[in-house]
């Protein structure tokens, strides 16, 4: 990684405006755009999933760091090293360039279908979280198409306006108040959480009176394999992010503060989702019996109100409503801006105001009508497209580190990882296959074996052909 590489096609003019190829945009200075990038690929992704995940105990914080540090990062880094290098393409362009064109189509149909999931997810959330809120009982703001109709209002505007009149200016603070609410969580779990996990917990598996069976159903009967890694996405790894990385990837100045953004900002992720994991896990006095209770009656959100207020106080139940309300917006935000630039990107498509209204338009309407099915269906769907984007990225980044003959196994045993978990999922949801788990699991494992032993076969022909010439 060398920022002489990009000398030829970078250019930085008096206004601050990045010449990027055929492209002119706004630079952005490094903190700011790893602030905008963190809050884009945060969300509340990082804060619901982990809660969501602590159900399957301290394994969960173990999946998030291992993932994060191992796959999430990697695959985050990858995905603005390979946009950057390609003149800010999103990464089905890029894909077709690296594979051939059907695997150009399947990354643009994935892509698509997962920027549009977050969108709408991104819609649903907030909009229940406001229209139930107390102090709007009996008014308009307890209906819940009022917040669905002004959240997508915000949508329209915010998906015709340039980057930086909206993302730049507003987006580095609410990154800035993630930040500071996460520590703040993390410091008053740490003194006053009831049932913080020990080290012994992490390796329960090997005690005869453990708790929590290392992959053993959680309370729900739900099998930690696949699903603790299909639940917590955010946070460990998720394909979502790499559609983000255009955005930032055409305002960079250099090529050497990718690492710094890119798998800095992921990192950071994987702390908040620890933070969040943790709540879940250690600040009920009733256990996970007492975090079950609140995620049957309001879900994630109402844990984060609960944890926010019991632990923080009055400034806590404030920045509670910011976190789940605020933060999928601005992540909802991006999802429908990306999704554009993919659409303008794949097709060639001039960014005229006109051609952003054509776009914009018929995208924000079906998703209107998207609120209207079941939140559960949504978000399966949303978590099995993440996973299987992510899995797509790793592969592509496998493909860019063996074209240049350097060390792939970095993105390459993820990727493999990743097959594993996307294929027995699918083998055995109701969204998917649905056959019985004492088959379908095996399946992934044993496709990721033969992959991998595919793979050393492949490197190691590469490079003996390599010595010999």
């Amino acid at each position: 990684m060398h920022p002489s590489n990009l000398v030829a096609i970078i250019k930085t003019d008096q206004k601050g405006e990045v010449e990027l190829g055929c492209r002119k945009l706004t630079a952005i200075h490094p903190v700011r755009a790893f602030l905008i990038q963190f809050l884009n690929i945060a969300g509340v992704g990082p804060i619901f999933g982990p809660i969501l995940g602590a159900l399957y105990g301290p394994v969960a914080l173990v999946w998030i760091v291992l993932g994060n540090v191992l796959g999430g990062a990697v695959h985050d880094f990858f995905s603005g090293v390979m946009s950057i290098k390609e003149d800010g393409k999103s990464l089905p362009e890029i894909a077709g360039k690296y594979y051939n064109v059907v695997f150009k189509g399947f990354m643009l149909l994935f892509t698509a279908m997962l920027l549009f999931f977050v969108g709408v997810v991104f819609i649903m959330s907030p909009a229940g979280l406001l229209s139930n809120l107390d102090f709007f009982k009996g008014t308009i703001f307890a209906n819940n198409t009022f917040w669905v109709l002004t959240i997508l209002a915000y949508y329209f505007f915010a998906t015709l306006l340039p980057i930086d009149k909206i993302i730049t200016k507003f987006y580095p603070f609410f990154g800035l108040l993630m930040i500071v609410m996460t520590t703040s969580v993390a410091i008053a779990l740490l003194i006053n959480a009831p049932h913080l996990p020990v080290a012994g917990d992490f390796l329960a598996y090997f005690e005869a009176d453990h708790a929590h069976d290392f992959l053993e159903p959680n309370p729900d009967g739900l099998p930690t394999w696949p699903l603790l890694f299909i639940t917590i996405t955010c946070g460990a790894i998720s394909g979502f992010h790499s559609t983000q990385a255009p955005i930032i990837a055409r305002c960079l100045t250099n090529e050497k503060y990718v690492r710094p953004v890119y798998y800095g900002a992921m990192v950071c992720e994987g702390m908040v989702g620890c933070v969040w994991a943790l709540a879940g896990i250690a600040a009920f006095p009733e256990g996970y019996a007492g975090l079950k209770v609140l995620l049957d009656q309001g879900g994630p959100g109402l844990v984060v109100n609960h944890v926010a207020n019991s632990y923080l106080g009055v400034f806590g139940g404030i920045m509670a409503i910011v976190a789940v309300a605020v933060f999928p917006i601005t992540s909802g935000d991006t999802a429908f801006r990306s999704l554009r630039l993919t659409v303008v990107d794949a097709f060639n498509i001039p960014q005229s105001l006109r051609n952003r209204l054509l776009l914009a338009v018929p995208i924000l309407t079906i998703a209107y009508f998207m609120t209207k099915l079941d939140f559960s269906l949504i978000w399966r769907y949303f978590a099995f497209s993440n996973m299987l984007l992510s899995t797509s990225v790793l592969w592509l980044a496998t493909k860019y580190l063996f074209d240049r003959g350097t060390f792939h196994w970095i993105a390459s045993i993820p990727a493999v990882i990743a097959t594993a978990v996307t294929l027995s999922y699918i083998m055995t949801a109701s969204i998917g296959f649905n056959i019985s788990s004492d088959f379908g699991k095996p399946i992934g494992a044993v496709t990721a074996i033969i992959v991998l032993i595919g793979l050393a076969i492949v490197h190691a022909t590469k490079f003996k052909k390599r010595v010999e010439v």
